[in-house]
């Protein structure tokens, strides 16, 4: 009787590869989230969040759609990279992880994870510290390493345990139980699972790996022999993953449950399990599984006595395993094929299967003897070396001694003169600054003495023109009204008198617009926000472009005035440079004040323009813009391109 053990490892070790990632996440219905995120990120900016979005995808098309994790980690992974997101690279190198591992690249799988536990030191994060060790111990377990996998899980464990961690406790004794089964610790295997089970059953819904967790539980008692209990809990662990939709560990399981009924001389029932596992190989399109699935197939096919799809089966599988050297399936199937090849009478070619069977044990064999040699050799040359290096130490010690108090003065020497000069280099650099801030003190003083003293210029020149000549001329009109009910006057001197009383009239108007423009009453008396509603319905209803006045926090608070004079005036040049030179219907005037911070933005669906000519711009109203900015401390950024509006965002401490 064969048994067949290759896809018993793959399942030992991914079991606990990934429950990392969403350590004491309780996802239930992965589909509706899967639809959920996909809505999420239709409408989502290039930014961190669409980033985490796009990770999360990945993880949950992890078990069930290969092709689509790996796309989406794929994008996930360059907007990270491009936004400098650490968070969002680590969980790259994680997932990637598991991702490598079972599509059977565990080179990549071991260099991402060491990438993975660099990049989760550098964010101190433990948990996740915790994740990349977990996995690294895993992959020491493919490898064969398998006292090394349980040094790993048993830090990973105490960590666990420090960070007072129940979410990771179950992951860290589902863990541990694996490495005890790789190392034939049965027993051991049973408790630690069976407590990661029982960790599992204290939230209030299950974790999405508890199906491995029986999984590995069902394994457990596999090795003790205890047929009844380990199919027990395959079977649970089988419809855990149809209820968590995870096609990867149940076409493993089905795997398993081959060999368990195999043992059982159950064969029937090991087809149909066998059957069900190529099914979801192929839709999985992993060719590891497949392989083994086949394989799988072929004996149970043997052992029903249908030598013919056996055969078939056995071609197939091989075909797999030679095209991508999967050795242990590969000496896997050339032992069935010597059965099926036997029973046919075949001798030449069962004897030639067995050969090749026996051959790639042995190769494996010597791979681990020549491991295990070279691992002593290394050790002795490394002993070797430290005591050649521990020699020469003490004789370059003794020589270096009085070379030590022969270049001792030289050294002082030096560090005097190096001491010296970096203090000199120290204080031009300070006298440096200095004169900077200085400069730049001087600067924003003459800026804010420019402002003030305009201002002061338009409030004075407002009040003469409201109160001096707007006075005089109402006078004036009121003098006319009264001449003409005193006067008799042609027809044609009535009508030219009419022309002169309505050119009088809008006269005023345009004086107290000149007035309002140079200093707005509302922005005395209401403050800024009501200010600047009022200077863009007044532009709405001129019917030169329409603007959409937008603000947030500004409704009952109060703006320092020269601020908010500084702010009135720069919105108001930009809105004229718009209507000037932009030929734009439409504009966007948002403000936004938060704390001490005020944020204004002004858009238009303009002609735009290549935002370099303001490197070469001289113009007054920019000029103007600049330097108030530069007053408040702001900060400016245009977005534009010729055919695509403008975009001004500036950022200013009020």
């Amino acid at each position: 009787m064969i048994y067949l053990t290759t896809m018993r490892k793959v399942i030992i070790i991914l079991i606990t590869i990934s429950y990392g990632f969403t350590a004491g996440a309780q996802r239930t219905g992965p589909a509706g989230k899967v639809d959920s995120l996909l809505k999420v990120l239709s409408v989502s900016k290039e930014d961190t969040s669409k980033a985490m979005v796009l990770l999360t995808l990945a993880s949950l098309y992890e078990t069930n759609n290969q092709d689509s994790a790996e796309y989406y980690l794929q994008k996930g992974k360059t907007l990270s990279e491009a936004l400098k997101f650490d968070k969002g690279i680590y969980y790259y190198y994680q997932q990637g992880t598991v991702l490598s591992y079972t599509k059977g690249n565990y080179t990549k799988a071991l260099e991402e994870s060491n990438k993975g536990l660099e990049m989760a030191r550098k964010l101190k994060d433990s948990s996740k510290v915790i994740t990349m060790l977990n996995n690294l111990g895993i992959i020491s377990a493919y490898l064969g390493n398998y006292q090394e996998q349980l040094d790993y899980a048993l830090k990973v464990k105490d960590a666990v345990e420090s960070v007072k961690d129940s979410s990771m406790l179950s992951g860290a004794y589902h863990n541990l139980a694996n490495c005890y089964h790789n190392l034939g610790q049965y027993k051991k295997a049973v408790e630690a699972a069976g407590y990661s089970v029982y960790v599992n059953s204290l939230f209030s819904e299950k974790s999405m790996y508890i199906n491995r967790a029986y999984a590995t539980l069902a394994q457990a008692y596999d090795g003790l022999r205890m047929g009844d209990s380990a199919l027990h809990f395959y079977t649970i662990a089988i419809k855990e993953s149809v209820r968590l939709n995870d096609k990867y560990a149940e076409g493993t399981i089905y795997g398993y449950m081959c060999n368990l009924y195999a043992v059982m001389n159950r064969f029937g029932d090991m087809l149909k399990t066998a059957e069900k596992s190529l099914s979801l190989s192929k839709e999985l399109q992993s060719r590891q599984m497949m392989a083994s699935s086949l394989y799988n197939t072929a004996y149970a096919q043997f052992l029903n006595n249908n030598n013919k799809e056996a055969y078939k089966s056995i071609k197939e599988a091989l075909s797999i395993a030679i095209a991508d050297s999967l050795r242990d399936e590969l000496k896997s199937c050339y032992t069935v094929l010597s059965y099926i090849a036997a029973r046919d009478g075949d001798y030449i070619t069962s004897i030639s299967a067995k050969q090749k069977a026996d051959s790639i044990a042995e190769a494996s064999l010597n791979e681990k003897v020549l491991k295990s040699t070279a691992d002593l050799e290394k050790k002795y040359e490394t002993e070797k070396k430290d005591n050649q290096i521990k020699l020469q130490k003490a004789e370059i010690k003794r020589k270096s001694t009085l070379n030590y108090i022969l270049l001792g003065g030289a050294v002082a020497l030096l560090m005097v003169s190096f001491l010296s000069y970096r203090n000199y280099r120290q204080k031009q650099k300070l006298q440096q600054q200095r004169i900077y801030e200085l400069e730049t003190e001087k600067k924003l003083a003459a800026t804010e003495a420019v402002l003030k003293g305009e201002e002061q210029e338009r409030t004075r020149l407002a009040k003469d023109l409201h109160d001096g000549l707007g006075g005089m001329l109402s006078g004036i009109k009121y003098s006319f009204q009264t001449m003409k009910g005193n006067l008799i006057m042609t027809p044609e001197n009535q009508q030219a008198f009419e022309r002169s009383m309505d050119m009088l009239d809008s006269s005023i108007q345009e004086m107290r617009r000149v007035a309002h423009n140079m200093m707005p009453e509302a922005l005395v008396k209401f403050g800024l926000d009501t200010a600047l509603k009022d200077f863009c319905n007044d532009i709405n209803q001129s019917g030169a472009l329409q603007i959409n006045y937008q603000s947030i926090g500004l409704e009952n608070e109060q703006v320092e005035q020269t601020a908010a004079i500084t702010i009135y005036r720069i919105v108001q040049e930009l809105i004229n440079n718009t209507m000037k030179h932009a030929g734009a219907n439409t504009a966007i005037v948002q403000v936004t004040k938060e704390n001490n911070n005020i944020n204004v933005t002004v858009e238009d669906d303009g002609k735009g323009f290549d935002t370099a000519i303001l490197q070469r711009a001289h113009g007054i109203g920019w000029s103007n813009i600049q330097s108030r900015i530069e007053y408040l401390k702001g900060t400016l950024d245009v977005q534009s391109e010729p055919g695509k509006g403008t975009s001004v965002h500036i950022e200013l401490t009020a």
